[in-house]
């Protein structure tokens, strides 16, 4: 088994499918030494999760877990287009967070696609990261995920 998936199996999850994408895009494209994901959304088994506004409906806490189930859609995006074990460096993720007004952790519930990627990528998994709240997120979803990585 490669490492990547290993440390996954010890996670106690393993590479999803990779979701199906809701618009006219694939879900990651490789351009030299990079490969960029799609926004990710937290589907599983096709379906979203969760929905609604973190802040309105969606605690920190969800939308945590929901960040943390678009980083694993994102690594499957990522092993749709390499070997996951040839990722160098995860150089950047950005999370949108559907937020209420009033919402201002985007940074926490970030945090719960920052913490998966670096228990998986370990060193490699350290990266830049922008937490954005928006208004609203394609079909409702709470929280969409989109990592940049560096390949061999």
């Amino acid at each position: 088994m490669a490492a990547v998936e290993e440390r996954l199996a010890e996670l106690g999850l393993e590479v999803p499918s990779v979701a199906a994408p809701v618009a006219v895009y694939v879900p990651a494209i490789r351009s030299g030494d990079y490969v960029y994901t799609s926004g990710q959304l937290p589907f599983v088994d096709g379906e979203l999760t969760i929905t609604g506004k973190v802040g309105a409906g969606v605690n920190a806490d969800e939308a945590q877990q929901a960040a943390r189930q678009c980083a694993l859609n994102a690594i499957a995006a990522l092993g749709s287009i390499v070997d996951l074990d040839d990722v160098v460096r995860i150089v950047k993720v950005v999370a949108f967070v559907a937020s209420d007004a009033g919402f201002t952790g985007q940074p926490q519930v970030a945090n719960g696609a920052s913490e998966l990627i670096g228990a998986v990528f370990g060193e490699a998994g350290q990266h830049a990261r922008s937490a954005v709240g928006v208004a609203v997120l394609p079909l409702d979803a709470p929280v969409e995920v989109e990592v940049v990585a560096e390949v061999r």
